[in-house]
């Protein structure tokens, strides 16, 4: 949730069973299989499931900086 001015920003999406676009309720940030952020919440009106995909990838800090360093080159001597 964003805050604009004093108010809290509400995320919205679309829902299929009411066909109209709404605040998404109990909205809880995931991440997906593809890495990608996306907000899941219920329908204020009929309680469906709502999903709404965000943009740009989730980059974990620590996982980022492990697959970064450089490992040494291993030497075999004969």
């Amino acid at each position: 949730m964003k805050r604009r001015g004093s108010k809290f920003f509400m995320p919205e999406g679309y829902c299929v069973k009411c066909k109209a676009k709404k605040e998404i309720i109990d909205a809880a940030e995931e991440t997906m299989k593809n890495g990608r952020k996306a907000i899941k919440g219920k329908c204020p009106t009929c309680g469906t499931v709502m999903f709404k995909i965000l943009g740009g990838k989730a980059t974990p800090a620590a996982a980022t900086a492990e697959t970064t360093k450089a490992q040494p080159a291993k030497t075999t001597a004969t």
